[in-house]
């Protein structure tokens, strides 16, 4: 769904650069459906891909000396690909996300993506029938466009947009509206624009455009995958983007939309009450956002905001800053003995953001989901999913089957889960991710043995083993790290290439 539609948006794009003098050529690239993906050992491929689409785009275009670029992208991977590449070229781009989709419905009530993978918990829990469990597999995803809450594909959307990287509205914009492919269209004649004045993306994508990315992510309650993409994008184009500041900027940013999957609306609901522009007039009136930072318009963001309206009867789905749904973002940078590099939480919709208890540890994804559909989980315990970061998994695997069947079965607020993997946007509960060290080069999450004891608190932006460091050190005399698990291949060359996740696990 997220990239059926692209090619006829290629086209609009490409009438649009034709109209005003270019000579455009259309050419297209690797994409994974995280959806499908999800669950399994295919998820591996799906960080890597990201480094692909980079290189491939990278590739073409130099190779055939293009002048400027249009990148279409619809799903989480795509998006960051085409913007690294952008920043590698620096040659002047426009990207246009492919746009969301329209909420599926069932007995009245809006579902989506996450809404089949949660179901898969009920069901083995017993709490649905298999006929509704076909019911809301049926009816989740309606058309064309990408996951419809704030997930990580709207939430990079909003970031490229925030950055400068896209026209002003098409974040928000869902696929199939008309909208979209007139954006198209201008994309294609933006790019003529940028030529004749020379602006690059290095002009654009700057320290504080950064920061206006990030601060949109926060005030959105966007998906931890923004941490991973932005420090890779930053890398790409020269800017020293760290997790530190995402602490920052987290701790002055209000979260102020109700959206999925901690809260109600999707995107498209957002889109009708005045989308990302009328959320950055906000934040920009609050002096959260520098103005003056360069588009792709040619004109700074203050310029652009000025033409678009301000939020309209959105109360419900965007709160106001005088009374936000959280006074600080949902990201939180959380370290600790467990991870002295960093690790990332997302803390929205959660009554509860802090955790101790036993460890109950797993070597892999696949492991820790029937152990969760066979009850051996229970309240108050800590999972421990180890061996899935960048080099260990590799690939760096989404854990969406493992947090939903944790909710499917009722322990979304008395369970913690650490891992050196990800989460997909659709992730909530009291989950921590890119645990780095990871396990494979010797970080300590390695070591932990089942029954110690582990402290999450996002309050304290604490991540905490109950070992003495010589404890740590004795246990790692025993350990070394496990043979890689794919000895050729893409895979294979992935894991001897890629970085820590702190660094944005990138591999060039």
């Amino acid at each position: 769904p997220c990239n059926m539609h692209i090619d006829k948006l290629a086209l609009e794009a490409k009438s649009g650069a034709k109209d005003d003098g270019g000579a455009p050529l259309i050419f297209g690239t690797i994409t994974v459906s995280d959806g499908i993906a999800m669950g399994h050992e295919g998820m591996k491929y799906s960080l890597p891909s990201r480094e692909v689409i980079a290189d491939s785009i990278e590739i073409v275009s130099n190779a055939e000396r293009f002048d400027g670029l249009v990148a279409i992208g619809g799903c989480d991977k795509n998006m960051p690909g085409c913007l690294i590449a952008m920043a590698r070229l620096n040659i002047p781009s426009v990207f246009v996300y492919g746009g969301t989709i329209m909420p599926g419905y069932l007995d009245g009530k809006e579902i989506d993506i996450v809404s089949i993978f949660e179901a898969v918990g009920s069901y083995k829990a017993g709490k649905i029938t298999k006929e509704r469990f076909k019911e809301i597999e049926c009816g989740a995803c309606p058309g064309a466009g990408s996951c419809g809450g704030m997930y990580t594909a709207n939430t990079m959307s909003s970031a490229i947009e925030a950055l400068g990287m896209s026209l002003p509205g098409g974040a928000s914009t869902p696929a199939i509206e008309p909208r979209k492919a007139e954006e198209c269209r201008n994309a294609g004649k933006a790019v003529l624009n940028l030529l004749k004045k020379n602006i690059r993306p290095s002009d654009i994508m700057t320290k504080k455009a950064f920061e206006n990315a990030i601060t949109v992510v926060m005030a959105l309650g966007g998906s931890t995958n923004a941490v991973l993409h932005l420090i890779a994008i930053a890398k790409s184009v020269g800017v020293n983007l760290s997790l530190e500041d995402f602490d920052r900027i987290g701790r002055k940013v209000p979260h102020l939309a109700d959206l999925k999957p901690s809260g109600k609306y999707v995107m498209a609901d957002l889109d009708k009450v005045g989308g990302i522009t009328g959320v950055m007039k906000v934040l920009l009136s609050a002096n959260l956002l520098y103005g003056d930072t360069l588009t792709v318009t040619g004109k700074t963001l203050m310029e652009n905001l000025e033409k678009f309206p301000s939020l309209e009867n959105a109360q419900k789905i965007i709160s106001p800053l005088s009374n936000p749904l959280y006074k600080t973002g949902p990201i939180v940078i959380l370290k600790g003995n467990l991870s002295p590099e960093g690790a990332v939480a997302k803390i929205s919709g959660l009554k509860k953001i802090s955790i101790s208890g036993k460890a109950i540890v797993f070597n892999s994804e696949e492991e820790t989901l029937d152990a969760i559909l066979d009850k051996k989980i229970k309240a108050g315990d800590i999972v421990v999913i180890r061996y899935e970061g960048p080099k260990g998994g590799p690939g760096m695997r989404e854990m969406l089957a493992v947090t939903s069947a944790i909710i499917g079965e009722g322990l979304g607020e008395s369970v913690g889960l650490i891992t050196d993997g990800r989460f997909s946007g659709g992730t909530h509960g009291l989950v921590v991710g890119h645990v780095a060290p990871e396990a494979q080069v010797g970080g300590v999450i390695a070591i932990v043995e089942n029954g110690d004891k582990i402290t999450i608190d996002a309050d304290k932006r604490l991540l905490h083993l109950d070992l003495s460091d010589e404890e740590i050190s004795e246990r790692f005399k025993t350990w070394s790290p496990p043979p890689l698990k794919y000895k050729s291949g893409v895979l294979y060359k992935y894991a001897n290439e890629v970085s820590s996740a702190s660094l944005g696990a990138v591999t060039g």
